[in-house]
């Protein structure tokens, strides 16, 4: 005769949970903040945002009594205020390659997809999380590096620029809105290349390298081409002049938007149809 089993019952979960967006942006933040290289990135690209303008101005303000008139020509307040931006945009590039890269380095990208099946929703909550981080670091970073080095150039009038005066402040906030955009086209970057080393030097390539490159061309060919580059167009989104070959900053700021769009759709769509 034959034991007799009892079924065992699995209870039933009394709050069943869904793959939501508002979750998995919560999951992709909570990867965000506990990576140790998105702290010091971070806080890089925040002191260079600073540190350069401060250095700059210094040395402004220290030589100015000597530099030629062309030097002083060269030496716009608002270019001394925003010189790091172009600097720490390095920083926020690398830790948007490294955002999602990094994952497909140890396969714990594997993991992320298991847990969500919809694989562009990491995509969007990596995005976005990584949008707001970036500007709400940029904007205290470029107005703290606006004033102090306006401070620092007091004592020479005509170094003197109000944030008040027409297309000043657009100007700043606009050194943060292209940071901004920079860290999710390098994500972007990352996404289609899963490779750090292959994302870095593809962001590099195109913002470091191609522009130089555009000098070998005829002049009119260079001053047609090199205005619709992406850290050219991207560029016009701080400058507060519109110079001979070059976009306006509403035009450039688009344009570069339009190349952080084409990049994530790109992305998006090898991420949906590549395997892991």
């Amino acid at each position: 005769m034959s034991a007799v089993t009892p079924m065992v019952r699995i209870p039933r979960l009394e709050v069943t949970g869904r793959v939501a967006f508002h979750r998995v942006l919560i999951s992709e933040w909570t990867k965000l903040r506990s990576v140790r290289s998105t702290k010091w990135s971070l806080v890089v690209g925040f002191l260079l945002t600073i540190a350069f303008p401060v250095i700059f101005a210094f040395v402004t303000s220290s030589h100015w009594g000597t530099m030629s008139p062309h030097e002083r020509a060269d030496r716009h307040p608002l270019d001394v205020a925003l010189a790091g931006v172009n600097v720490a945009q390095l920083a926020i590039a690398v830790l948007g390659v490294l955002l999602i890269s990094a994952e497909y380095s140890t396969g714990s990208i594997r993991s992320t997809f298991t847990a969500v099946p919809r694989r562009l929703l990491v995509l969007w909550a990596k995005i976005l999380d990584y949008a707001v981080v970036s500007f709400v670091l940029m904007v205290p970073a470029v107005l703290a590096s606006f004033f102090a080095s306006q401070a620092i150039l007091a004592r020479h009038h005509i170094l003197q620029i109000s944030f008040t005066q027409a297309g000043v402040a657009r100007s700043v906030i606009g050194g943060a809105v292209y940071v901004m955009l920079v860290g999710i086209f390098a994500l972007s970057l990352g996404a289609i290349v899963r490779s750090t080393a292959g994302g870095i030097a593809t962001f590099a390539g195109i913002f470091f390298v191609l522009p130089p490159l555009m000098n070998i061309l005829p002049l009119s060919w260079n001053n047609a081409i090199t205005q619709y580059l992406p850290s050219e167009a991207g560029r016009q989104l701080f400058s507060l002049d519109h110079a001979a070959h070059t976009l306006t900053p509403l035009v450039g700021g688009l344009l570069f938007a339009g190349y952080c769009a084409a990049a994530l759709a790109i992305a998006a769509v090898l991420l949906v149809k590549r395997d892991v």
